[in-house]
């Protein structure tokens, strides 16, 4: 089981490992200036992990480096979590048929 360190924890890496963790599936709409903000952060996530792994096999979870990683996963968790969440197309079609039924039907004798 792949575990993530946290300060005073171990979490598993992965909802399925966790039943009781559902992860979230919303779809978000993330603007051009968004998507590359999120990119910056994951290419300095990568680098300082990788960093940490290759010149630090010994870190432990008062390593500073391993702090930065984590704020940096937090601040990219936050900066996707500012994006508005897209509608589902189950949900749309819900509403386009809600307005159908709400509008009111033409009387017949009002269109000839």
């Amino acid at each position: 089981m792949a575990v993530i360190m946290t300060r005073n924890s171990y979490v598993p890496a992965s909802a399925a490992e966790c039943p009781t963790v559902r992860p979230q599936t919303r779809n978000r709409r993330i603007s051009q200036q968004t998507g590359w903000a999120l990119d910056v952060l994951g290419h300095a996530i990568d680098y300082l992990a990788t960093d940490l792994v290759d010149h630090n096999p010994s870190y432990s979870a008062d390593d500073a480096q391993l702090e930065a990683v984590q704020l940096l996963i937090s601040l990219k968790r936050q900066v996707y979590l500012e994006c508005p969440e897209t509608h589902s197309m189950g949900e749309r079609f819900r509403e386009i048929l809600d307005i159908i039924h709400r509008k009111p039907r033409p009387d017949k004798s009002t269109l000839a």
